[in-house]
């Protein structure tokens, strides 16, 4: 599937994200997903996230968990 701008994903500790849009890094021009927090949480003041992508869709073993990072939940 491709990323794209209005997609919403689900992080694995269960906060809601929407695509902002696909950034590339100045030096590296690795691409990074521009990510809004769409929840209110006590995770972090901040709402808007930017991550490489490939760390966006990297699995994930922490704290009993295996998985995806983000799942993709709709449009």
């Amino acid at each position: 599937m491709e990323i794209e701008a209005g997609q919403i994903y689900k992080h694995y500790k269960g906060d809601a994200y929407k695509i902002i849009t696909l950034a590339k890094h100045s030096e590296t021009e690795e691409w990074m997903i521009v990510y809004e927090r769409l929840t209110d949480t006590v995770h972090s003041g901040y709402k808007i996230w930017a991550r490489p992508q490939a760390m966006f869709f990297d699995h994930v073993e922490k704290d009993g968990y295996s998985g995806p990072r983000f799942e993709y939940v709709s449009e």
